[in-house]
C-alpha cells in the first residue's frame, strides 16, 4: 500500500516516545484504582485521577477533576485549537476491576514484561488507552507546539464498577462533552495488528438476587427433605436463565438477533476465549450473534459457603449477582424490568425473592457514514499497515449512549487496546506494546487530518 507522506515523522516521533509510555503505564498500572472501597483503599482512585489530571496538563491542556454523583473523580482537560477548528473528545478510564494476586503469575499491579507483552491490571482495559492519548498528543505537539484541532479529554474514575457517575454528570453538563468527533478508547482490535473500528456495543445490566427460605441455616439430617434450601432455590432461579442449548431465556427479552457485518469464526472464538478441549461453544447462530447481537446472562458472583469447611446444613438464604448484556435495538430499563420479573416469577417453593438493581448501561451503535469514521479509519490503516475491520463489542461502555444523547450530532468511533489476548477484566491482564504504539501513531494521524 502506498505510504502517506505524513507518516513517516509521526511514527519516528512516537517511536522514541515509548520508553517514556512504558514507564507512565508501569507509574499508572501501580494506583490499585479499584472504584470499590470493599476491595481497595479510595485513596488509590484519587492519586490515579490526579497522576492522569497533571498528565494532559503537562502537555497543555486546562486539566481538572470533576467529581460525579457517585462520588468518584472524572479527569476532564480541554484545549482551544486554531479558529474554526473542530473539536475531539478522547476518551479512557483509569479505575480499573479488582486483581487478587493469588490468581496472577506476576503482581497484578506491578507492570511486568514477558514474552513481549506487558502484564499488569489496566494495561489494556484502559489505563493503556490513557498513555495512548498521552503519547499521540506528545507525538503530535513536538516541541512544545499546539495542537490544529481542540480537543477534550474525558478519564473516568468509575467505568467498571458500572456505577453511573459520569453518566449522570454528563446528563447534568452535556456541554462539557460537545464534539464533532469522540474517540472512545475503550475497546480493541480483532486480533493483534488488525485495525478495528467497533461499530455496536452492548448495554449492561447488574442486579444482586437474594433468596430467602428459612430464618436461619439447619441441619441437613435433621430437616433436610421437607425443609426448603434457599441455595437449591436459586441454583434453580439461575438455571432458568438459559436453555439447554446456552441460550438465554429470559421472559419477554429477545434473543433471536443476527450480526450483519464481520463475522467471528467459532474456531477463532474458541481459541480467543480459551475453551477447554472438548468443551463446546453454547446457544444458536453464529458466534458473532451470540456476542454483538442478543442478549446474554452471566452469574458473576454467588453467596454460598465455599467447599473447604463447608458443613452438612441446609441454607436459609444464598444470594447471586447477576450480569445481562443487552444488544443494541433493545432499551436497558427494558431489559433490567425483564430481568427482574423472570427471576421472581422463577422461584420455586415460594421462597422469598429480592432483586437489587446495581447499574444499567445503554446500548449503542455507531454511525459509519461521517468524516470523522472515515478519517479514523484511513488513519488506522495506515498506521497498521492493513485494511482496517469493523466489528462488534460484546462488553459494555455505557458513557458512550449518554454521549450520543447529549451531543446526537457528533460522530463517535471506538477504538482501543483490549484485544482478545489482553485477558481484559481476568488474571494476567496485558497489552502488547506494539498495539500502543500502533494505535497512539493512528490517533496522532487522525487528529493531524481531520477537519468536517
Amino acid at each position: 500500500m502506498t505510504v502517506a507522506p505524513d507518516i513517516e515523522p509521526l511514527r519516528a516521533a512516537v517511536a522514541a516516545l515509548m520508553p517514556r509510555a512504558r514507564t507512565e503505564l508501569a507509574t499508572l498500572v501501580a494506583f490499585r484504582s479499584v472504584a470499590d472501597p470493599e476491595v481497595e483503599d479510595p485513596e488509590e482512585c484519587r492519586h490515579a485521577a490526579a497522576w492522569v489530571r497533571d498528565a494532559f496538563a503537562a502537555e497543555g491542556l486546562d486539566a481538572r477533576l470533576a467529581t460525579t454523583p457517585d462520588g468518584t473523580d472524572a479527569v476532564f482537560a480541554t484545549y482551544e485549537g486554531p479558529e474554526g477548528a473542530p473539536r475531539v473528545l478522547l476518551y479512557a478510564h483509569y479505575d480499573v476491576q479488582p486483581a487478587p494476586a493469588e490468581q496472577w503469575s506476576t503482581p497484578p499491579f506491578e507492570l511486568t514484561e514477558r514474552d513481549g507483552r506487558w502484564y499488569g491490571r489496566g494495561s489494556a482495559d484502559c489505563k493503556g488507552a490513557v498513555i495512548a492519548h498521552l503519547t499521540a498528543l506528545r507525538a503530535l505537539r513536538g516541541d512544545g507546539e499546539g495542537y490544529p484541532v481542540s480537543l477534550t479529554v474525558v478519564v473516568e474514575g468509575s467505568e467498571e464498577q458500572g456505577t453511573g457517575g459520569l453518566e449522570r454528570y454528563v446528563e447534568q453538563h452535556p456541554e462539557e462533552v460537545a464534539a464533532d468527533v469522540v474517540i472512545i478508547g475503550d475497546v480493541g482490535n480483532v486480533a493483534v495488528g488488525v485495525p478495528t473500528l467497533t461499530v455496536a456495543l452492548r448495554g449492561m445490566v447488574m442486579v444482586t438476587v437474594r433468596v430467602d427460605a428459612l430464618d436461619g441455616n439447619r441441619h441437613s439430617g435433621a430437616f433436610g427433605g421437607a425443609a426448603p434450601d434457599a441455595l437449591a432455590a436459586l441454583v434453580v432461579i439461575l438455571a432458568s436463565l438459559r436453555n439447554a442449548d446456552g441460550d438465554t431465556t429470559i421472559a419477554g427479552l429477545d434473543a433471536s438477533g443476527t450480526w450483519p457485518g464481520t463475522p467471528y469464526p467459532a474456531e477463532q472464538f474458541a481459541q480467543d476465549a480459551g475453551v477447554v478441549e472438548g468443551a463446546q461453544l453454547v446457544g444458536s447462530g453464529s458466534v458473532a450473534d451470540q456476542i454483538w447481537a442478543r442478549p446474554a446472562v452471566t452469574v458473576v458472583g454467588i453467596d454460598a459457603p465455599g467447599v473447604i469447611g463447608a458443613l452438612p446444613a441446609i441454607q436459609g438464604s444464598a444470594a447471586a449477582t447477576v450480569s445481562l448484556r443487552v444488544p443494541p435495538g433493545v432499551d436497558a430499563a427494558d431489559a433490567e424490568a425483564a430481568l427482574v420479573a423472570h427471576l421472581k416469577a422463577a422461584a420455586p417453593w415460594g421462597v422469598h425473592v429480592g432483586v437489587e438493581r446495581q447499574g444499567i448501561g445503554q446500548p449503542f451503535a455507531a454511525r459509519q457514514d461521517t468524516r470523522g469514521f472515515e478519517v479514523l479509519s484511513e488513519a488506522m490503516a495506515d498506521a497498521f499497515g492493513a485494511p482496517t475491520q469493523t466489528a462488534g463489542q460484546g462488553g459494555s461502555i455505557p458513557l458512550t449512549a449518554s454521549i450520543a444523547a447529549a451531543q446526537p450530532d457528533a460522530s463517535i468511533v471506538m477504538i482501543g487496546l483490549a484485544e482478545p489476548q489482553s485477558r481484559m477484566h481476568a488474571s494476567d491482564e496485558s497489552v502488547d506494546p506494539g498495539e500502543l504504539e500502533r494505535m497512539a501513531l493512528a490517533e496522532a494521524l487522525f487528529l493531524s487530518r481531520y477537519r468536517p
